[in-house]
């Protein structure tokens, strides 16, 4: 087989309706626009949260010159359920940059805390939720032993990011690229191995939480509902072109962010 070289692109225009998206950057670029009027550039640590409520359509992409010179680019994008009474409420934009998070570390200083949304042990992230939840990007030393205090009725769980560790009191091993699902408990710990890899000198980890919805969802392409017939309404009001149109404003084309 002949490798061959990808490069990183974005998406087209395309519709959302009854969740919210939310891109976090943590190297790299990202433009977003969407045909509410929201939207604008990310970069390291920057967080783009959009509600898509009764529907919208968006675009996002690392811009052409980064494309080109084949520059760093590393984030996430998480889907954010709605409850049902908020599914169809008016798209809202929020454009939390690094700088405004809450910034956390430990007694030891062992581990930086990130809060992105949500409240931590009576801090809270300046991101605006519909329903309770947390989320924060924790960077922890090798060899350093993070314990946070966590709600009873959350959910709980850890992404990793990049390094290697455990997780829970049992400490289960995890690496890069995977989840660790927490059970019952009243706090999270997460602990660096003592030696990380050459490219990465620390273990980096998302910790996420909320209180579950509990409701029926329809989940199909780029529609988050409770029902199939609510899923069904979404495709025709995306194809009668309910859910927006196209902005034209200049430096973004249908295709993508223009330099």
């Amino acid at each position: 087989m002949t490798p061959q070289l990808v490069s990183p692109k974005g998406t087209p225009w395309h519709p959302h309706r009854g969740f919210e998206t939310v891109t976090y950057i943590i190297d790299g670029i990202f433009d977003h626009q969407d045909s509410n009027g929201g939207g604008g550039t990310i970069t390291n640590g920057d967080t783009q949260w959009m509600t898509a409520g009764s529907g919208l359509l968006h675009i996002e992409a690392p811009p052409e010159h980064l494309v080109v010179s084949g520059g760093l680019f590393h984030g996430l994008q998480l889907w954010v359920n709605l409850p049902a009474k908020d599914k169809m409420m008016a798209p809202r934009y929020q454009d939390i940059r690094g700088g405004s998070v809450q910034l956390l570390s430990t007694p030891d200083g062992g581990a930086l805390l990130r809060v992105i949304a949500g409240e931590l042990d009576g801090h809270a992230g300046p991101g605006i939720t519909h329903t309770p939840i947390t989320m924060v990007h924790a960077t922890v030393a090798p060899g350093a032993e993070l314990t946070l205090p966590w709600r009873e009725d959350f959910n709980g769980l850890a992404y990793v990011l990049a390094g290697r560790g455990s997780v829970g009191p049992d400490r289960r091993p995890v690496h890069m690229g995977q989840t660790a699902v927490f059970g019952a408990g009243s706090s999270l710990t997460v602990r660096a191995d003592d030696k990380q890899d050459s490219h990465t000198p620390d273990l980096e980890v998302v910790l996420l939480g909320g209180q579950p919805i509990r409701e029926p969802m329809a989940h199909y392409g780029p529609f988050v509902m409770n029902t199939k017939d609510e899923l069904m309404q979404a495709f025709e009001d995306f194809q009668k072109g309910r859910l927006g149109t196209v902005p034209a404003v200049h430096g973004m084309s249908a295709s993508g962010p223009q330099d």
